[in-house]
């Protein structure tokens, strides 16, 4: 149990390992506040190497909290392509219009001021107060529940509230008032790369090792304790690729809501077969010249899931604005309009390209 686990002893050993053992990250290179705050709120829910083009283009584009408050929103998410969970940039950038408004464009360096800013949670908070500015607080994410959870041998639930609570209360009893961001670093680097959330923990590779009680007792398949969250809802939909001449057909989805303001592929609830689709576009207004129905695909949101049927439709002729498309150049579609991730399987065939795919074909 956590409580019965002397927690100090995985100070020393673990620092010094960090020393030797911390991964090359453009954010650690210089982690100002700001910095520190985008690269974090990035690697929730994604991978490190997937973020580090992301954030290079980001801070580059928008080098500070000013910049981020006044960027226009389309250009904001575009710069966000590809990463998902576009409410994570939306509310960054409400905050970083209060930081401005109330703070003179500083982000504060104080624990319960920063949660009071939207979209900055307890291990935000706690990993730019300590990373930062080196102030002693916790910052707990999935990394640190597993690998504490694990050398303590502590089988509680972490997707419990109170289980994060008293591991982050346990971890600012002892951790270094000197040291605090390598602490929180070291702590979630050796969840990244040696208590691995997949497959087997590299025990051997661990500084830990000699005390673990999941490792001694052959018990980290069990540990941590996660309940199950609920299965995800399941939609089927059937998305249309509209073509005419050179240019696509977009729809921008409500401000509100799922993907809230991007631009898609016109899409409708249900599988539809090539009839249905047919008639679909004719009350649409649309005359078709060609059907083709495309490959199956699927995308995983947070709470639910899209199995996507899906149809290229070439029309001869349109009115731009006809029926509420919006139809663009293709080329415009990669500089202007965010288009989300969860349409990467239909891009392809208007050649469009969203996000890193876009930025690596144009690296030298």
């Amino acid at each position: 149990m956590l409580q019965e686990f002397p927690l100090e002893m995985i100070i020393e050993p673990l620092l010094a390992w960090f020393q030797s053992h911390a991964r090359v990250l453009p954010w650690r290179e210089e982690p100002t506040p700001y910095r520190v705050w985008v690269s974090e709120i990035m690697l929730q829910q994604t991978r490190v190497e997937a973020v580090k083009p992301y954030f290079e283009r980001f801070t580059k584009a928008l080098p500070d909290v000013g910049d981020l408050a006044d960027c226009e929103e389309e250009a904001l998410l575009k710069l966000w392509e590809g990463l998902g969970y576009y409410n994570r940039v939306r509310n960054m950038q409400t905050a970083a219009k209060t930081i401005m408004t109330e703070y003179g464009g500083q982000i504060p360096a104080d624990y319960d001021l920063l949660l009071k800013l939207k979209g900055i949670g307890h291990y935000t908070a706690g990993a730019i107060c300590s990373i930062a500015y080196q102030i002693p607080v916790p910052a707990v994410d999935g990394n640190v529940l597993r690998v504490i959870s694990r050398v303590s041998g502590d089988m509680s639930d972490i997707m419990k509230q109170s289980v994060r609570t008293a591991m982050e209360e346990a971890l600012r009893e002892v951790m270094p008032k000197d040291r605090a961001g390598a602490f929180n670093q070291a702590l979630m680097e050796l969840g990244a790369t040696v208590c691995v959330p997949n497959g087997a923990p590299l025990c051997g590779e661990c500084p830990w090792k000699e005390f673990c009680r999941a490792a001694l007792e052959g018990s980290w398949d069990k540990i941590p304790v996660k309940s199950k969250a609920k299965p995800r809802k399941i939609e089927e939909r059937t998305v249309f690729v509209i073509r005419t001449g050179e240019k696509v057909a977009l729809n921008k989805r409500p401000g509100k809501g799922l993907l809230a303001g991007l631009y898609e592929f016109p899409n409708v609830r249900g599988h539809l077969s090539k009839e249905e689709a047919l008639d679909w576009a004719k009350e649409h207004g649309i005359a078709p010249i060609r059907i083709q129905p495309l490959e199956e695909a699927k995308h995983i949101f947070s709470h639910v899931e899209w199995r996507m049927a899906a149809y290229a439709i070439r029309v001869d002729e349109l009115e731009p604005q006809e029926n509420g498309l919006l139809f663009v150049d293709v080329g415009e579609t990669e500089e202007k309009y965010p288009i989300p991730a969860a349409f990467m399987a239909y891009t392809k065939y208007m050649h469009i390209r969203l996000g890193n795919e876009r930025f690596r074909q144009e690296e030298p």
